[in-house]
C-alpha cells in the first residue's frame, strides 16, 4: 500500500509539474501577467522551473521564513509551523527559499499519500484506501500540496493525529494535532476529531493526553512575541485580510453567501441590470458560484464520512469546511472554500465509498481531472485559484 501511495505520488505531481511549465510557457510566453506580489527579490529563485509553484500566498510564507512576523503587520495570518520549516530549508539550500519551500511541501505530500492509504485501508478496506489517494492525487486543489504553501503539512500532521489516535496513542495523537494548530487555523477540526475518537474509547486520561495540543500551540504566541509582536496578533489579524466576524458566526456567513450567491447568478444572467461589484463583476459572480458549490458538496461528503467513517471523522470535516465561514469577506464570503476542502481529509476518503461503482468512479475521477487541469493553468498565468 505504501509503495503504491508513493506510485501515484511521484506521476501525478510529475504531471502536475509539467502542466504547470506548459501553461506558463506556452500560453503566457513565460511572462504571465505581473501583479503586486510578483516580488523578483522574495518569490523569484531558480527560474520557471521552481518560481511556477510561487504565487500568492508565497510571497507571505517565504517573507516569514527569512524575516519572521516583523515583515508587516498582517503576517500573523500565517501560522508559524509551514514558515518555519521553510525557514530551515531555504537556509540548507543556501537561500533558495523557494526550491525550500517546494521541498518542504513535497516531503510533507509524500507522507500525506502513505498516510491517507493507511488511515483509509484501517478505516474501510483496501480497496476504497486506492480509490482515496488517487481522488487526493486529482483533487482539484491538489496543486497547492507542491507550492510553496501551508496545506501539505497541515494534511500531513492531521492524518498523523487520527492514525495515532485509532492506534491509541493519544499523547502522540495530542502533539501532532498541537502541531496542526501551528499549522492553520483551522488546526481546530483535528483536536476536535482527535477528543471525539479518545471519548469513543470512555477512558478520561486519553482526552486529557489530547490536552498536549493547547502546550504545543502556546508555541505561536512566544514566536510572536519574540519577533516583537502582540502574543494574540493571529486572533485579531483577519480584519487585515478584509474578512470579518459574522454577527451570528458560521450562520451569519451562511446568509450573507446565500444573498452573494444569489447576485451573482442575477449578475450573470443580466450583467448590465444588476452590478452588485463595482469592478470585475463577472469574475466575482463566477468565484462565488464556484465556491458555493464547493461547499454544497463538501457539506454532503461531511455527512457521508459522519455515516461511514463515524461522528469524529464527520465532525473533523463540518468543523474544517464551517469555521472560515464564520469570517467572510464581503465579495466572496466564501473565498477560498476549494481549497479548504483539500485538507478535510475525511471528504476524500468519504467520496471513494462513494465510488464503488466503475462508472461512478471514472465520472468523478474525469471531472476532478479537468477542473485540477483549470485550476493549475490559473495558478501559473498568476490567476486567483482559492
Amino acid at each position: 500500500m505504501r509503495r503504491s501511495a508513493l506510485e501515484v505520488f511521484v506521476w501525478s505531481r510529475a504531471a502536475l509539474w509539467a502542466g504547470a511549465l506548459f501553461a506558463l510557457l506556452a500560453i503566457a510566453n513565460g511572462k504571465p501577467s505581473a501583479i503586486r506580489r510578483d516580488d523578483p527579490n522574495v518569490i523569484h529563485d531558480l527560474g520557471n522551473f521552481t518560481d511556477v509553484w510561487a504565487r500568492w500566498d508565497s510571497y507571505w510564507f517565504i517573507q516569514i521564513a527569512r524575516h519572521g512576523y516583523g515583515v508587516a503587520p498582517g503576517a500573523p495570518a500565517f501560522y508559524p509551523l509551514y514558515p518555519g520549516l521553510v525557514a530551515i530549508a531555504g537556509r540548507a539550500c543556501f537561500g533558495h527559499y523557494v526550491l525550500g519551500g517546494i521541498l518542504v511541501s513535497l516531503l510533507a505530500a509524500a507522507g500525506s499519500f502513505v498516510l491517507l492509504a493507511k488511515l483509509a485501508r484501517k478505516l474501510v478496506g483496501p480497496d476504497v484506501a486506492r480509490r482515496a489517494v488517487l481522488l487526493l492525487a486529482l483533487f482539484p486543489m491538489a496543486i497547492f500540496l507542491q507550492a510553496v504553501y501551508s496545506e501539505s503539512v497541515f494534511l500531513l500532521v492531521a492524518l498523523g493525529a487520527f492514525l495515532a489516535a485509532e492506534r491509541g496513542r493519544f499523547e502522540l495523537a495530542g502533539v501532532l494535532a498541537g502541531l496542526s494548530l501551528l499549522a492553520r487555523p483551522t488546526g481546530a477540526a483535528v483536536v476536535v476529531g482527535i477528543v471525539l475518537l479518545a471519548l469513543r474509547g470512555r477512558r478520561p486520561l486519553d482526552v486529557a493526553k489530547v490536552a498536549l495540543a493547547v502546550p504545543v500551540f502556546a508555541i505561536f504566541p512566544l514566536v510572536l512575541w519574540l519577533c516583537g509582536r502582540s502574543p494574540t496578533a493571529f486572533v485579531h489579524v483577519e480584519s487585515l485580510w478584509y474578512r470579518h466576524t459574522a454577527t451570528l458566526g458560521p450562520i451569519g456567513g451562511l446568509w450573507d453567501s446565500l444573498h452573494v450567491a444569489w447576485q451573482s447568478i442575477r449578475q450573470l444572467l443580466s450583467p448590465p441590470a444588476h452590478p452588485y461589484w463595482a469592478s470585475g463583476a463577472t469574475h466575482y459572480a463566477v468565484v462565488n458560484l464556484e465556491s458555493t458549490a464547493f461547499f454544497v458538496v463538501y457539506v454532503a461528503l461531511a455527512i457521508v464520512a459522519w455515516r461511514r467513517l463515524g461522528a469524529a471523522y464527520g465532525v473533523m470535516s463540518l468543523v474544517a469546511i464551517l469555521a472560515p465561514v464564520a469570517t467572510p469577506t464581503r465579495d466572496v464570503p466564501l473565498l477560498s472554500m476549494p481549497r479548504f476542502g483539500l485538507v478535510a481529509f475525511p471528504l476524500t476518503i468519504a467520496l471513494a465509498t462513494l465510488c464503488e461503482r466503475p462508472r461512478v468512479e471514472r465520472a468523478v475521477i474525469a471531472t476532478s481531472a479537468i477542473l485540477l487541469g483549470i485550476a493549475t493553468t490559473q495558478w501559473a498565468l498568476w490567476q486567483w485559484v482559492s
